[in-house]
């Protein structure tokens, strides 16, 4: 990044944080506190081991600062502002999970849009929220869009805060579905003095892959023959004898497939929950960031502020909004919205932000300020002179 555009976006950084009041997370006195300033070069350097009380009034720092990127850690220490981990006394740390599109199957950075990147996103985001919320009934709990290409969720019940990195690893494996065992999601179960092995329909994965089977039971059920055997006969390990066996089962008892019975059709049918709990893991799991979770010591961005590799903002996001919100109409700064500015790039660009659909040619041209940040901030456009 040359002078003028790194000037031009440490000046601008200034004025919108001299516009905006910041809230700080819980506990913040407690906290490391750190920034990435607008190093000259194209190195980058982090200041950290800060104290609130080294930043004075925040508000006034990032009015003076305008930092590149900002940051707060996850963990609440005795003395957050010591030099070195080992001085700081741990005392506990919030649950933070990281989503961010460059980690998401089937996303390739180099071939996915930004606006597709966002949108894989947020689908695994509400994945998992669907786990935050069912399988751990976490109440605490702050959704805000990074920023760049993903979302944070910061969990901060108690329950949670003293939890190591072994078990934090653990919440890890479960989200992501690391080795997802089958059987264990079964339970033997009595029943008029038999045992029978049933699936755990009480939630969780056990809940997830019931649904599975219940929906893949009833569409065979609407299949002919010929079909539905086809169907069956894709899985491995089940052939033409099995794949009937099973048809035959789920036409004869329904209410068994839907009380998760997994006797009922044989070994054929624990074959087929097998393959489904795999299918599932693969559509359900949420591919959240394992470093990020597992470290408790781990520095964060903090809401409200810029992204310094977007020019976006740091949003939280209240639940209800989720549905609805647009990072790349909501996450634009209102200061920069409303003038333009002379940029200049290598190469034909397209910005979607702020509701439009701005075309960047090659050279000098002049542009909505929110798309010229934009591209400035990512490396892809250069301030030029106004005139």
């Amino acid at each position: 990044m040359d002078d003028r555009t790194r000037e031009y976006l440490r000046g601008r950084f200034g004025d919108y944080y001299r516009s905006v009041s910041l809230s700080l997370p819980p506990d913040a006195n407690l906290r490391e506190w750190g920034h990435i300033p607008w190093t000259p070069g194209s190195g980058t350097t982090m200041v950290r081991h800060q104290s609130l009380y080294d930043l004075g009034d925040v508000d006034t720092f990032f009015a003076d600062n305008a930092p590149r990127h900002a940051y707060f850690s996850a963990a609440r220490y005795d003395d957050p502002g010591a030099t070195t981990m080992g001085q700081k006394g741990w005392r506990n740390a919030d649950l933070v999970f990281d989503l961010d599109a460059d980690h998401l199957p089937g996303v390739d950075p180099e071939t996915t849009s930004y606006p597709e990147m966002l949108a894989a996103c947020k689908d695994a985001l509400v994945r998992l929220l669907d786990f935050i919320d069912d399988d751990f009934a976490f109440e605490d709990v702050t959704v805000v869009f990074s920023g760049g290409r993903g979302y944070h969720v910061h969990v901060r019940d108690e329950s949670v805060r003293e939890l190591d990195s072994e078990a934090r690893r653990e919440i890890v494996d479960y989200v992501r579905a690391i080795d997802l065992d089958s059987d264990g999601l079964i339970r033997t179960v009595s029943d008029r003095g038999t045992t029978k092995r049933v699936l755990r329909t009480e939630g969780g994965w056990g809940a997830r892959v019931h649904d599975a089977l219940v929906e893949y039971a009833d569409d065979l059920r609407e299949m002919g023959d010929e079909a539905a055997r086809e169907r069956l006969m894709e899985l491995d390990g089940i052939g033409e004898g099995r794949a009937e066996t099973i048809r035959g089962a789920f036409d004869r008892n329904p209410t068994a497939v839907r009380e998760g019975n997994v006797e009922a059709g044989g070994p054929g049918v624990r074959r087929l929950v097998s393959a489904l709990a795999a299918r599932v893991a693969a559509t359900d799991a949420a591919p959240i960031d394992e470093p990020v979770t597992t470290d408790t010591r781990r520095l964060i961005r903090l809401p409200g502020t810029l992204h310094g590799g977007s020019a976006l903002v740091v949003t939280p996001l209240d639940r209800d909004e989720l549905a609805d919100f647009d990072p790349l109409r909501d996450a634009v700064p209102d200061r920069f919205v409303g003038r333009e500015i002379r940029i200049e790039t290598d190469a034909d660009r397209t910005v979607e932000l702020n509701g439009e659909r701005v075309r960047v040619e090659s050279g000098r041209s002049t542009v909505p300020e929110f798309a010229g940040a934009f591209l400035m901030a990512r490396g892809e456009a250069r301030k030029a002179p106004e005139r």
